[in-house]
């Protein structure tokens, strides 16, 4: 078909444009045709063009044989057979595969206790246990390592050797079959927190390292603030009669020898009487010894009118006496100020009246209670001790007494344990003197003291606010790249800051102290939690 340029309506511009265009579709398919030609001639060549690739990578990024093992291009596995991912195997454990032979491993809990567990395929049929020689070794985040070796145990292979918690490691499984070895790579991250540097500094994560340190071990026990029975009295008239006057109140500090109560009693007005008349018998048996001893003197009177005279002034002198103990006895004055039977009680030592039971105008028996007065200066620190403790409750041992109901402590020494278990408590009691210048401790007031059983030196200890609980077992959270793991511990002895560490933990490994608990609810979070 001939086209008539004549008539056509197009510019100088577009032509050019048309011949560009044209020019690059042409190079572009030339370069297509080429590339493919080139693919076709590398794939002739081998079988498989990406094999080359393949054998740059290390056997211990997949399973696969060992490193010094050359591959076999003649079997014909492709390079995406040595790098899958390990699926699930038919025991529930990661299943690898190598050509033909094929290997599960499993994790498990055996008897209770964590081992790992290996079954043998070839061509997805099971082997024996005996068809491989196997062993592995666990690599841990921390760097420590653990070989494990293998028994036959049924239809699989089991590790003799328990596997203790974190399960976070990585475990080289090596396979040696009659033919040829393999190797195979089980990457375990149960319990890992993943958390970066930026993240544990935002959250005040607090790094410490376990180490050495002196630790009191305190054993606890409950106690009750009671009052001083040595500087407790419990104030009574000692002789019967009516209250004139009451000059104390409840809850009145009170010095020694201040006036309580005074009562008006016929008794102490018979007992002043009595006193008075011994004392003027005193005086006429003084004056008729005088006069009989100057007689006898003077050869005027008898020797024995002198002695009857010594014997009487003898006798006034032991009923003066008499009377004045009596009166003694019952706290009376000699005097009789406001009258013979006025008597006055009188605290016996600086305290405070806990107890008042008298009123103006009572009559009261001479055994009666009126006041308590009590010197809370001091007071006593009652403690229940089981019969198994007794041995570490000793006299002279130094304690920490802490209010339960308050925060206060104070030290003191136990001054007194009990010989005898209470039949129903079946508890002992041990006490503490306890100062008490402001009045904190107040009697009834709940307490617990601390006595330090022992005082050691401990290899291996660690925060209290690192301690925390997962699965109701105590852990601490090392400290790995990228994170922390919870690291199961055996606890020992503690005195409120520090506690040792017994097994799981080594010295000078790193781990969350202050502000754990925020990489426990993390773990939380993330579900990271595996019990066997």
């Amino acid at each position: 078909m001939k086209i008539d340029t004549n008539n056509l309506n197009v510019s100088k511009k577009h032509l050019i444009a048309i011949a560009v265009i044209v020019a690059t579709g042409v190079v572009l398919g030339s370069a297509i045709l080429g590339g493919k030609a080139t693919k076709t001639a590398e794939d002739d060549g081998h079988g498989h063009g990406s094999h080359v690739e393949a054998k740059a990578h290390s056997d211990g990024e997949h399973h696969g044989k060992e490193s010094g093992d050359k591959h076999d291009h003649d079997k014909g596995h492709a390079d995406g057979e040595h790098h899958e991912a390990p699926s699930k195997g038919p025991h529930g454990g990661k299943l690898f595969k190598e050509g033909d032979f094929g290997l599960e491993a499993l994790l498990a809990e055996d008897g209770g206790e964590p081992r790992l567990r290996i079954w043998l395929f070839d061509k997805d049929k099971p082997l024996p246990s005996g068809a491989a020689k196997v062993s592995a070794t666990i690599t841990r985040l921390t760097g420590e390592k653990q070989t494990l070796n293998f028994a036959p145990d049924k239809d699989s292979l089991l590790s003799r050797e328990v596997v203790p918690e974190p399960h976070a490691f990585e475990i080289s499984i090596v396979a040696q079959t009659a033919n040829e070895p393999f190797m195979f790579v089980l990457n375990q991250e149960e319990g890992k927190v993943e958390l970066s540097d930026a993240q544990i500094k935002a959250a005040s994560i607090g790094i410490d390292t376990a180490g050495a340190a002196r630790i009191k071990s305190a054993l606890q026990l409950p106690g009750e603030i009671r009052l001083n029975e040595d500087r407790t009295s419990h104030v009574v008239p000692r002789i019967a009669g009516v209250v004139e006057s009451v000059q104390a109140s409840l809850g009145q500090a009170v010095r020694r020898g201040q006036v309580l109560a005074v009562i008006a009693s016929p008794a102490a007005s018979e007992q002043r009487s009595e006193l008075q008349t011994a004392q003027k018998r005193l005086a006429l048996a003084k004056t008729t010894f005088e006069r009989e001893k100057r007689l006898w003197e003077q050869k005027i009177s008898a020797e024995q009118d002198y002695l009857q005279a010594v014997q009487a002034l003898h006798e006034a002198e032991v009923a003066v006496a008499n009377a004045q103990q009596k009166l003694s006895a019952l706290g009376l004055a000699t005097g009789a100020q406001g009258g013979l039977n006025r008597f006055e009680l009188r605290a016996p030592f600086d305290g405070l009246v806990i107890e008042k039971h008298l009123s103006l105008g009572e009559a009261v028996k001479e055994d009666a209670a009126v006041f308590t007065v009590s010197d809370l200066g001091q007071v006593w620190a009652e403690i229940n001790v089981p019969a198994k403790d007794l041995p570490l409750v000793r006299v002279g041992e130094k304690v920490t007494i802490k209010a339960t109901a308050f925060d206060a402590s104070a030290t003191g020494v136990i001054t007194f344990v009990g010989s005898l278990i209470g039949e129903q408590t079946r508890m002992a009691k041990a006490r503490v003197v306890l100062s008490n210048p402001k009045g904190a401790w107040r009697p009834g007031l709940f307490v617990n003291v601390e006595v330090t059983s022992s005082e050691a030196d401990v290899p291996v200890t660690v925060a209290s606010d690192a301690i925390q609980t997962v699965g109701d077992k105590p852990v601490v959270f090392l400290k790995v790249n990228g994170g922390f793991i919870a690291q199961p511990v055996q606890l020992g002895r503690s005195d409120g800051k520090r506690v040792e560490v017994l097994q799981g933990l080594r010295a000078g490994a790193p781990h969350a102290s202050a502000g754990s608990f925020v990489v426990k609810s993390e773990l939380g979070k993330a579900s990271a939690e595996h019990t066997h």
